[in-house]
Order: C-alpha cells, then structure tokens, then sequence
C-alpha cells in the first residue's frame, strides 16, 4: 500500500550535486517547514505564509550544467495596499532555469568578437544560464527566489476599489491645494 504522507521535511534535499542528478533526470517535491515559512515571511514582508511547495525537475545540461524546472505554489497573506486589510491568496510561479559552472571570465575568453551582420533576433533574446558554484544547486535558494520574483508588488484584497475623491465627492474643490494657484492666475489676467 502506498503511502500518502507528505515525505518529513528533514529529509527533503535543500541542495544537491550536479553528479547527484541520473541521466534519466530527477524529481523531487519540497515541502517548507514552519520555521521556513516564517522566515520567508519576514523577508517579504509578509505576514504569513501558511503553505510553501514546490515539485522540481532536475535534469543534466551539457558536461557539468543542470536545468530545473518545476512549480512553487504557496498559500500566504499579503496586506492590501488599497484599504491596509490583510488578505490569504494563493500564488503559483513557474521554474524554468539553466546552471552552468561557466564563469563570465570563461565566457569572455572564448567570446568572439561580435560580427554585427550575423546576430540573430533569437540570439540576443536567449538568457544566458545562471552561475552553479561548485556543483551545487541550491534548491531552497531558487523557490524562495521564484517565490519572491512572483509576488504581487502592490496586492489589492479582491473586491476592494480605489475611490478617487473629487468634485463629485462632497469635497470643496476651493480647498484643493491647486485652487490658491488657480487664483492667482486669474488675478494676473
């Protein structure tokens, strides 16, 4: 019978070696503990964060690279910044990334020089691969990263409108900062 516990989260890599990974590649799901969470968090300046998961795919790429791809899906609370309420929503982010042990002293030796003409549209456009410092990828570094890259910069509490206070509003359009100076201008003509 199979078991359908969550694997502990002791267990669970937070890094591996490139030489670790099969050819075949390899799965893995991460599971953050309490004190993760917490700590992502406070980071983000987040309230909480009651749920953090992420189910990657490791796979080799060229002689010592990797790629890894996957999902961090996480449960947390951000705080609107329309009427400053606290809110739970649930956030998904794409992996999609290449390491490489190249350094940019390496890649400067072996760069050509550049032949204007002969780039290409897609050449520019491909994202070199980020830097694998010693073999090592660092799992929880990258879905804390994607976490952070995919959260909202200004979240709003669904249903909540900005009200734009105006004429309409009741408010005394002569005591609009900009009224004194509407007077004046008119005084000069």
């Amino acid at each position: 019978m199979a078991d359908n516990h969550a694997p502990s989260p002791i267990s669970q890599p937070r890094r591996i070696l490139v030489t670790e990974i099969p050819p075949e590649g390899l799965e893995i799901k991460l599971f953050a503990t309490q004190d993760e969470c917490k700590t992502l968090a406070q980071l983000n300046d987040l309230p909480s964060i009651s749920a953090l998961t992420a189910d990657l795919r490791l796979t080799r790429w060229k002689a010592h690279g990797a790629i890894v791809r996957g999902e961090v899906k996480a449960r947390l609370t951000q705080i609107c910044v329309r009427s400053l309420e606290e809110f739970e929503t649930d956030l998904s982010s794409q992996i999609d990334l290449r390491l490489d042990p190249t350094t940019i002293e390496d890649a400067r030796q072996h760069q050509e020089p550049l032949d204007r003409d002969a780039l290409s549209l897609a050449a520019l456009s491909e994202d070199p691969p980020d830097p694998l410092i010693d073999g090592v990828i660092e799992l929880w570094a990258l879905v804390s990263e994607f976490l952070t890259l995919a959260l909202e910069p200004y979240p709003h509490k669904p249903g909540v409108e900005f009200k734009e206070l105006g004429p309409e509003s009741g408010k005394n359009p002569a005591s609009s900062p900009f009224a004194s100076l509407q007077a004046l201008i008119s005084k000069k003509n």
